[in-house]
């Protein structure tokens, strides 16, 4: 078990477009992205996690931004074709869970609802 969390329930904090928090129960090796959309909240994620479509577009909270790899190539090439884009723009599908991720924090742009 792990000592940060003797559960071993991993979660992440998700606030909607609306500004409701939703915590939300993860697995290890998920994306994020299919986390966020197994619970039904609003995101497209068109792509289904290809990095091909910056429908999943999250922002990171500050607490976060430096616990994650940085952003690859492609990732950032799709994250300029967000209308939203801010410094703590990541897109979901390239966010794997892991125990380090438990209790990430992040907001749903408004790019990303359906």
């Amino acid at each position: 078990m792990s000592q940060t969390n003797p559960s071993n329930t991993m979660h992440i904090i998700v606030t909607d477009q609306n500004g409701t928090e939703h915590t939300l129960d993860a697995l290890e090796g998920w994306r994020v992205m299919e986390i966020i959309k197994d619970y039904g909240l609003p995101i497209k994620a068109e792509c289904g996690g290809s990095c091909c479509c910056a429908t999943c577009h999250i922002y990171v909270s500050e607490e976060w931004q430096e616990k994650l790899f940085a952003p690859r190539d492609d990732e950032i090439d799709m994250l300029d074709e967000a209308p939203d884009l801010e410094d703590n723009s990541r897109l979901s599908c390239q966010l794997i869970m892991s125990e380090t991720l438990d209790g990430l924090r992040v907001t749903l742009s408004e790019s990303a609802a359906p």
